[in-house]
């Protein structure tokens, strides 16, 4: 590492964060987790390459990460912070389930070679209902925002 890399601390690996979603390739789109704060905030990466499946078609010669997919990696991110908040270990029994996004705002386009850095704060919970702010960076600058709202629900 030069003088000019500041070494990211590894909380969750890609082993664990497996454990908590049970989103697998091409969908899983957390590779690590590098802060969590209990009950109130987690920060993730994404690596993004050009070998992701979505580069084929969007777009071939100028290839950028679809904002949908943008919007999933924040939204996987406040389910690692859900999960971890409600327990250590990962749930068997129970789904954080996407219900809204609002206020969703996109500032600039994401691209390969980049690391999508994903930020999860807990803005509210109450009873099943949980509501984060997200922002995913690059570079620290911001390139998405929204308020993503989840519930919690049995797995059948």
């Amino acid at each position: 590492m030069s003088e000019f890399e500041s070494p990211k601390q590894v909380i969750m690996d890609i082993i664990e964060v497996r454990k908590f979603l049970t989103h697998r390739y091409p969908f899983l789109l957390v590779d690590r987790v590098t802060q969590f704060e209990k009950g109130q905030s987690l920060t993730a990466l994404k690596n993004v390459t050009v070998n992701e499946p979505f580069f084929n078609g969007h777009f071939p010669n100028q290839p950028i990460m679809p904002g949908v997919l943008i919007i999933e990696a924040m939204a996987q991110a406040t389910g690692l912070l859900g999960y971890k908040t409600m327990s250590e270990l990962p749930q068997t029994d129970l789904f954080l389930l996407l219900v809204a996004v609002d206020k969703v705002k996109f500032k600039q386009q994401v691209v390969p070679g980049d690391q999508l850095e994903l930020y999860a704060e807990i803005v509210r919970q109450k009873g099943t209902l949980w509501v984060f702010k997200t922002e995913a960076r690059v570079d620290g600058n911001i390139v998405a925002s929204a308020d993503i709202k989840c519930a919690t629900a049995d797995r059948i």
